[in-house]
């Protein structure tokens, strides 16, 4: 098994037996009030829950729920299965799905296998994925090549300093990324997005990416999965201990990044609930994505377990949208603060 395999089947093992959440730092979704208050409740919302409209539009695809998969994993045999049970239930409840990076199966062909999904989900929107570190060693051309190799519909470029430092082979070298970033969306015939790991993205980041040309940010903010505790259990325990807790929280993530991009906005980093969700749309999101729990959930009861939980995070959607008055996403945005 080569170095990048063994790092993400590493991944895979302390995500799901560990505890590698962050601490102290919640994602500030707790501290959202629907217009200023813990939640408006509607006695009197005059509208009937079942007349509620879930259904949006990412990227040219669409929706039937504002929800994705976030990237998890690939390349290695477990991952095959991990990500051919959950984009069954993708396929299954009409969500997208964000494949983990591809930089294994491009460095190894062999491996493509275990991102292809197309097979159990020929609808859902997928999204490929690279790291901005790889950007300066791949082409646009082999990244192309990638991502039709498994159907992708765009691809999503992961940013992760702060967890690149904590691992032990991480690379650390960001400079002139931003330029790297702006020449694959102007180069790629599919659309590019950024993406965070789960440490957040703030204003000054996102009014960079805005001048790059992607079509859309996923916050990744912090509250949910720490990869600085994650990779630290790898490499530098006592660096993961000082820096668990670091990053934006989610909600003042995408805050921040509404200023600053005009584009989509991805909200993630600790979504666990449908009222999570409502709140981050509220804030000014367009979709929210999770992982930690849908990974769970697959190790648990595999597409049926993924399947289930969706579900369930609709249904709370649905009731956090009647509870507040709203009849579809539009009607949501703009019903949310931040509380000091």
């Amino acid at each position: 098994m080569g170095k990048t395999q063994s790092r993400k089947a590493e991944h895979l093992k302390i995500a799901v037996e560990e505890d590698v959440q962050f601490r102290e730092k919640r994602t500030g979704l707790e501290r959202v009030a629907f217009k200023g208050v813990e939640l408006e409740y509607k006695a009197l919302p005059e509208m009937d829950k079942k007349e509620i409209k879930l259904e949006t539009e990412f990227l040219g695809k669409n929706f039937k729920l504002p929800l994705m998969v976030e990237a998890i994993t690939g390349g290695t045999e477990e991952a095959k299965k991990i990500n051919k049970d959950i984009a069954k239930a993708c396929q299954e409840t009409g969500i997208g799905m964000g494949l983990g990076s591809q930089r294994a199966m491009i460095e190894d062909a062999g491996l493509k296998d275990t991102y292809f999904v197309r097979d159990v989900a020929p609808d859902i929107f997928l999204a490929g994925n690279i790291g901005v570190t790889e950007l300066g060693k791949y082409s646009a051309k082999e990244i192309g090549k990638a991502l039709d190799d498994v159907g992708a519909d765009a691809v999503a470029v992961h940013i992760n300093a702060a967890q690149a430092a904590m691992q032990p082979e991480g690379e650390t070298d960001f400079k002139g990324r931003i330029e790297e970033i702006e020449k694959l969306a102007k180069t790629l015939k599919k659309p590019v997005y950024v993406k965070e790991v789960g440490h957040g993205i703030g204003l000054e980041t996102a009014k960079a990416l805005a001048k790059t040309g992607v079509k859309a940010i996923d916050v990744a903010g912090a509250g949910g999965t720490s990869w600085t505790a994650l990779d630290s259990k790898r490499g530098s325990k006592e660096m993961g201990e000082t820096f668990w807790d670091f990053g934006i929280g989610t909600a003042e993530s995408i805050v921040q990044t509404r200023k600053g991009f005009k584009g989509k906005i991805i909200a993630s980093g600790g979504i666990r609930t449908g009222l999570d969700c409502a709140k981050g749309i509220a804030l000014g999101a367009d979709l929210c994505g999770l992982a930690l729990p849908v990974l769970k959930a697959q190790q648990s009861e595999g597409s049926q377990g993924v399947k289930k939980l969706i579900e369930k995070l609709a249904e709370e959607l649905s009731i956090a949208m009647f509870l507040a008055g709203a009849k579809d996403l539009k009607g949501l945005k703009g019903k949310a603060t931040v509380k000091s």
